[in-house]
């Protein structure tokens, strides 16, 4: 945080610089409001503290409840911003934990006009007492621009949440009243000609292909008012072949992994649209399951649509993996190999992961 240092009173952060240390180039004081135990900010047994030490520049000391930060103008800067933005968020009621401290220091690090806590306290839909909200940076604007577009695509690799906050929104949007229904589809390329071949009805058959998409929705619906929200047709799973021919008005539509869509299902899909509805197209182009080197509608969409009003593409990272922090490596681990695959410009790539012959 740039800037002279600023002091409130009562129940709030505040940050000086005695005058006897003022002459210091980075060195700052920072008072925790009397309302928050200290223990919430530093962590038990000062995990967060630990964490805060080790990846930042400046030196942080803690005494009652005081926090002093010294180091570089810039150091000290970037330390009291996450100092700030913690205490925002527990003002707010809601907890930290490692990784929502990891996130507000890599978040504030991103620039001026980013606010972690705003990002981290944004409720999106609460549901079986328990919150769900966007996580990353990238996470906000993709939900930021599900409010503001009619059609918004959601790119990127698995755990970053692409399908489960659109569904968030969904629900959402159908308890607001602002849509009739949600419509969740899917293709069922995996399976392939090997459908007719699976033992049981038609359902039963397509059920393996749609359950991740029922899972995240028993996540936000009482599960007992599931099979009745179904039966009625308030909400709809099916598989995307069952989109054709429909024109779909005042619903909240989700189109999941969309890679796996060939370019004429893709706009087969998108040409659904009714009046009062609202798209969300989620997929990972790394991921790729399509027989026969078939071209993916996804991965042509944006160079097609790009430009057009009311249309937003959001590319989310393996930094935006909300799941085992695991997870996260291994996508950017797959990210550098992939890189290291690709040939100079001018030359043929080689054939990518995902792709089949």
């Amino acid at each position: 945080m740039s800037g002279p240092p600023f002091t409130h009173q009562g129940d709030t952060l505040s940050t000086s610089q005695p005058h006897d240390i003022a002459h210091l180039p980075g060195h700052r004081v920072i008072t925790v409001p009397a309302s928050i135990d200290m223990v919430n900010v530093v962590g038990p047994r000062d995990e967060f503290l630990r964490l805060l030490e080790a990846q930042l520049d400046a030196d942080v000391f803690v005494r009652g409840n005081e926090i002093t930060v010294d180091g570089t103008t810039a150091e000290v800067s970037h330390a009291t911003e996450v100092f700030t933005e913690m205490i925002t968020v527990l003002r707010t009621g809601q907890g930290l934990s490692s990784e929502t401290v990891e996130r507000i220091i890599t978040m504030s690090a991103a620039g001026p006009d980013v606010r972690p806590a705003e990002v981290l306290t944004h409720n999106i839909l609460s549901s079986r007492g328990r919150t769900i909200r966007p996580k990353t940076l990238n996470q906000k604007r993709y939900v930021d621009a599900i409010d503001a577009h009619t059609v918004v695509f959601g790119i990127g690799p698995a755990g970053t949440g692409k399908t489960y906050l659109a569904m968030a929104k969904a629900v959402q949007a159908l308890q607001a009243k602002v849509v009739n229904r949600i419509i969740l589809t899917r293709p069922a390329i995996e399976a392939g000609e090997r459908l007719g071949f699976l033992p049981g009805t038609l359902n039963d058959k397509i059920d393996p292909y749609l359950r991740p998409l029922y899972d995240a929705l028993h996540d936000m619906v009482d599960p007992d008012s599931v099979p009745k929200l179904l039966t009625a047709g308030t909400i709809e799973v099916a598989p995307l072949a069952y989109m054709r021919g429909r024109t779909l008005n005042d619903a909240f539509i989700i189109l999941d992994e969309a890679q796996n869509t060939s370019m004429e299902q893709m706009k087969m899909f998108l040409t659904r649209l009714g009046f009062g509805s609202k798209v969300v197209v989620t997929g990972d182009i790394t991921q790729v399951d399509l027989p026969g080197g078939q071209p993916s509608g996804l991965r042509a969409v944006q160079g097609i649509l790009d430009g057009i009003d009311d249309i937003a593409f959001c590319t989310l990272t393996s930094h935006d993996v909300v799941r085992h922090k695991l997870v996260g490596r291994i996508v950017a681990a797959y990210d550098r190999y992939e890189s290291a695959l690709t040939p100079p410009t001018g030359m043929p790539r080689r054939e990518h992961r995902g792709e089949h012959r």
